[in-house]
């Protein structure tokens, strides 16, 4: 049973794993969907000049800040609707299995909110302060992705949104803080990032089918059933590849980009471990191989990207 920790409960958090308890609660699995787009979209800026590096690690911190807090309105959220149990798999649902505060993670993602906020300023004040604008949408989705009373992450409609407001868009924002511009290249390639950041949501919805359904949700995943999905799944990291070697003949990537086919090994994994799956602990180990994905693919599209502008 869910044990009984409303905001007046005093629960006891371990001590001897305290830091482990925050530092799960952030589900540092994800930070990676935030950290390489903010190095793809910079390596993109770099043939247009030269990098200012105090923009680059105030929106890397920035991204960083609000995937961590948009994890943890995750993690609130999921609890106040019943969703997180003892029995729950996964590193979420810290306020029922370790006794944190229900109250203390709401306010420990809204002050990650207000920090990312004041480097927004900076960011702004040296760029354009029409990414005010921009920001705070992206802000809103990552609280309304399980917060407010339809949240996104319930709807066939969440891979899209994570995709391109933590894939596309942070990229893109990532892009015009060095160069003032947006292009049809930068676009491009942003393009498997999309996909990519949309399939680490697919496969948390894979795994989760069973639950998600069982409390009304009604994710994509639910709506194809698991074969489908599965199937899904894996023409979105097909695409994805596809897409690079595409960009490559019509010679807008470098051939240098072709490193991300090192990385296959990882998508095949993810596809078969949830073929084989049949309960949520059996699959974990394919969605964390999709993470992987993104973080191997995106980081090797990097390289790729700036091998091609020093040795061109």
């Amino acid at each position: 049973m869910q044990p009984n920790l409303r905001e007046g409960s005093k629960p006891v958090v371990d001590s001897n794993r305290g830091f482990q308890v925050w530092w799960q609660m952030t589900r540092p699995h994800t930070l990676t969907a935030a950290f390489v787009p903010v190095l793809l979209g910079t390596a993109l800026a770099l043939r247009h000049g030269k990098i200012h590096f105090g923009l680059f690690f105030a929106m890397l911190i920035a991204s960083l800040l609000i995937q961590a807090a948009t994890n943890m309105f995750n993690e609130y959220y999921d609890f106040k609707r019943g969703l997180d149990t003892e029995d729950s798999v996964g590193i979420g649902g810290s306020i029922v299995r370790d006794g944190i505060k229900p109250k203390t993670v709401m306010q420990l993602a809204l002050g990650l909110y207000g920090i990312a906020l004041l480097l927004g300023v900076y960011i702004c004040a040296n760029s354009s302060w029409w990414l005010a604008l921009v920001g705070l949408v992206c802000m809103l989705i990552g609280y309304l992705y399980t917060g407010g009373p339809l949240p996104i992450a319930y709807t066939p409609f969440g891979e899209l949104f994570a995709g391109f407001f933590m894939g596309m868009m942070i990229i893109l924002i990532s892009f015009f803080i060095q160069t003032g511009t947006v292009d049809s290249t930068s676009i491009l390639v942003s393009v498997p990032s999309f996909i990519l950041v949309g399939g680490i949501l697919l496969s948390n919805n894979i795994r989760d089918l069973d639950g998600d359904k069982e409390f009304g949700r009604k994710t994509l995943a639910i709506l194809l059933g698991k074969e489908k999905a599965i199937f899904l799944l894996a023409g979105m990291f097909a695409f994805s590849y596809v897409w690079i070697l595409g960009l490559i003949i019509a010679d807008i990537a470098p051939i240098w980009t072709a490193l991300v086919l090192i990385s296959t090994p990882k998508p095949i994994k993810s596809v078969k471990g949830f073929i084989k799956g049949t309960v949520p602990i059996q699959m974990a180990p394919a969605m964390k191989a999709t993470a992987q994905t993104n973080t191997i693919f995106g980081f090797l599209l990097a390289i790729g990207i700036f091998a091609g502008y020093f040795f061109s």
